[in-house]
């Protein structure tokens, strides 16, 4: 099993909305096929295992790994558990039950009912963390939240903007190695969303540009008119959606989505993700934007970038009350912590 989370997590980037999954096929104890879902729409884990092992008659005496229940139902490719069994598998080993309504326990039902061996929960706690995303919109019924934000060896986000002479100062605070890691995670999400103050003052693409992969939609939160001609945003690398109080509709540059400011929570904008398939969220700020996700308690994951510089004065860091630190890592002269929410 632990070989089939390792094979699923090349699917990063590549398979979003759908879950992560890898799979491996063991005869008298020999790996005799393996693979994992490559890309959206395309066959799953198990078919693409299946068809790696050349000696088709070696199936009905082996047994089949793989870290999320085979799907039962017809989407964009036909049914996993049916293909299993069609080659009477002589058992499976599942990671973890999927908690799609579509699926649900169906996909295991069908191989028991087939006369299949199944036994579910095998390295559980490292599959729905695999797939924490994808869990998280089925159980929660929102899009799962990672904060990012990077913070001076004094604990601050951002300079003195109020002080003219610090308007023109450098406000990077990590180095190029971190930068190409942040371009990876933005790959591997779905939307990244930005408050107006870090727009105006960043004025930032929001795209993957140091690192293979697709752009993730890009959020704006705002309570003024923009003007899409001032910000790189709106430019057509990424679509660009802007969550604001004023109009409903589309143009060239953007879609613009209504939520009135009296709805302007964090649950609100949650909900209209989920609404529009959004399955994971970057929050990059500023600290309004974070601290607005920080107060309701809807996040899930934080990751904070502490760079070795210092402003002396300016714009100070959030708090993270509740989280439990599970990952410190070394990148130059920065280090990345990352936290989990702990009352999820």
């Amino acid at each position: 099993m632990s070989r089939c989370l390792e094979l699923a997590k090349n699917g990063y980037s590549h398979v979003e909305p759908n879950p992560y999954v890898g799979c491996v096929i063991v005869h008298d104890d020999k790996i005799i096929g393996e693979g994992w879902h490559r890309k959206f729409g395309e066959a799953h884990a198990e078919v693409n295992a299946i068809h790696s092992v050349e000696d088709k008659r070696l199936l009905s005496e082996s047994t089949l790994y793989v870290n999320l229940e085979p799907c039962s139902h017809y989407g964009k490719t036909p049914p996993c558990a049916d293909l299993i069994v069609q080659h009477k598998l002589a058992r499976v080993f599942i990671g973890m039950q999927d908690p799609s309504p579509k699926v649900a326990g169906k996909g295991e039902a069908k191989l028991r009912n087939a006369g299949i061996e199944v036994i579910s929960g095998v390295l559980e706690e490292e599959s729905r963390f695999l797939n924490r995303r994808f869990v998280t919109f089925h159980t929660h019924n929102r899009p799962y939240v990672i904060l990012k934000w990077a913070q001076t060896a004094d604990k601050l986000i951002d300079i003195d903007r109020s002080d003219p002479d610090m308007v023109n100062a450098d406000n990077w605070i990590s180095g190029q190695e971190l930068k190409v890691l942040v371009h990876k995670w933005r790959a591997q999400e779905m939307g990244i969303l930005l408050g107006r103050n870090t727009l105006e003052n960043d004025n930032p693409e929001l795209t993957v540009r140091e690192w293979e992969g697709k752009n993730p939609v890009r959020i704006i939160l705002t309570n003024r008119e923009l003007d899409e001609n001032m910000y790189k945003v709106f430019n057509k690398e990424a679509e660009t959606w802007v969550i604001q109080p004023f109009k409903e509709g589309k143009t060239d540059k953007a879609t613009y989505i209504r939520l009135p400011e009296l709805q302007n929570t964090a649950r609100n904008i949650l909900e209209l993700l989920y609404q529009r398939f959004v399955f994971s969220l970057i929050v990059e700020g500023g600290r309004d934007t974070l601290e607005l996700f920080i107060k309701e308690g809807l996040w899930d994951e934080a990751r904070v970038i502490h760079g070795s510089k210092t402003f002396g004065k300016g714009l100070s860091a959030p708090e993270l009350p509740d989280s439990r630190l599970i990952r410190t890592e070394k990148h130059g002269n920065d280090f990345l912590h990352i936290y989990m929410n702990e009352n999820l």
